[in-house]
């Protein structure tokens, strides 16, 4: 992460946001989207604000849409960082919250989802999310990987989680999960 830019604009967190429900899997809770019955699935792993944030359960709803099954585990177990806590800053917050937990916890998701018969998994990790994915992708445990959300950018550039009302903004989100989920569908195959 590049500084507090990343951490000044949180989403309101929202456990009932999305089309999917919340399961166990691998042992962890879970925001699951699409037909359980498909050979492809995709991990979404989050930012530091978890797995109760609507854009990212829409976006795991758009990649189910595409025939995908999604996971959105919950690595932070209940526990997303948050910004306005003065007695947990981000330095003290990560303490607990090492990229290397989910990614040890990552293992026990994509063994389930091969335990279903699952033949390709691609995982997509969003800001802190992308440290788990790049370290999975070391061992050759997924068949496609994406990175989200670069770190050492400014806070203009960083209006990921734009304003739905924004037109503009709209548009270039929108621009930039199509961008995920083709990738998805070029690497991910039976």
């Amino acid at each position: 992460m590049a500084g507090p830019q990343c951490c000044s604009n949180p989403p309101i967190l929202n456990p009932s946001s999305g089309e999917g429900h919340v399961e166990k899997v691998g042992g962890l809770d879970s925001y699951v989207s699409g037909s359980p019955n498909t050979k492809l699935a995709v991990i979404l792993i989050s930012e530091v604000f978890g797995y109760e944030a609507p854009i990212l359960r829409k976006i795991a709803d758009k990649v189910a849409a595409a025939g995908f099954f999604v996971v959105v585990p919950d690595f932070l177990h209940g526990d997303p960082f948050v910004y306005d806590n003065p007695n947990r800053p981000l330095p003290v917050w990560l303490k607990d919250h090492e990229p290397y937990k989910a990614f040890e916890e990552a293992k026990q998701v994509i063994e389930a989802l091969k335990s279903k018969d699952v033949s390709a998994i691609g995982a997509a990790g969003f800001c802190w999310g992308a440290k788990v994915v790049v370290e999975l992708s070391k061992i050759d445990l997924l068949q496609a990987s994406v990175l989200l959300h670069p770190s050492f950018v400014s806070l203009d550039d960083i209006r990921v989680r734009y304003d739905a009302e924004d037109e503009a903004a709209v548009k270039v989100a929108e621009e930039a999960h199509q961008n995920l989920l083709e990738w998805f569908c070029k690497h991910l195959q039976y």
